[in-house]
């Protein structure tokens, strides 16, 4: 089924654009929520207007979004939890444990479903990225380690002077 979208949509398009999506998908999700409609020629018409009026409404978010996207970008945080001998977490590090984290450290108020992450259950270095906007994504390194153990304080010190320029 073709359709013209209304509004971004993550990992399908911007505002504007004509996409081939599946009946199901247009039928049960995308026109329910008023993301797109059917892609009829009077339809196809507006798109230029449709496109216009998003990009406007895009900039003026990218434009709000960049300051929080420096905070965030490239912020170190750390945990520290019970593991095994092969380096697996006893439990593990939740989506919601690392926003409180970053809403913490950088003052922001991000949700859970704006990170792309599955918990996490090994000890080391994991990159998570934050979805602010269809264009600004920025990357959050999480350090989780033993519980009593020492952090690598060499990898945070040559991360933390760049965060902060």
């Amino acid at each position: 089924m073709k359709v013209l979208l209304l509004k971004d949509v993550y990992k399908l398009g911007h505002a504007g654009d004509v996409k081939k999506v599946a009946d199901g998908y247009a039928r049960n999700y995308l026109i329910p929520q008023g993301l797109v409609t059917m892609a009829t020629p009077g339809a196809i018409k507006q798109a230029d207007q449709i496109k216009q009026k998003a990009d406007a409404i895009r900039s003026q978010l990218n434009t709000e979004m960049s300051s929080l996207f420096e905070k965030i970008d490239g912020m170190v945080i750390t945990f520290a939890s019970k593991a095994g001998e092969t380096g697996k977490l006893y439990g593990s590090i939740t989506p919601q444990m690392i926003v409180d984290a970053i809403n913490e450290k950088s003052g922001a108020s991000i949700e859970k479903r704006q990170l792309e992450v599955e918990p996490i259950r090994t000890l080391g270095e994991h990159h998570v990225t934050v979805r602010l906007t269809v264009d600004i994504v920025p990357t959050v390194k999480v350090i989780v380690h033993r519980e009593g153990e020492k952090v690598n304080l060499e990898s945070l010190v040559t991360e933390e002077p760049e965060k902060a320029e």
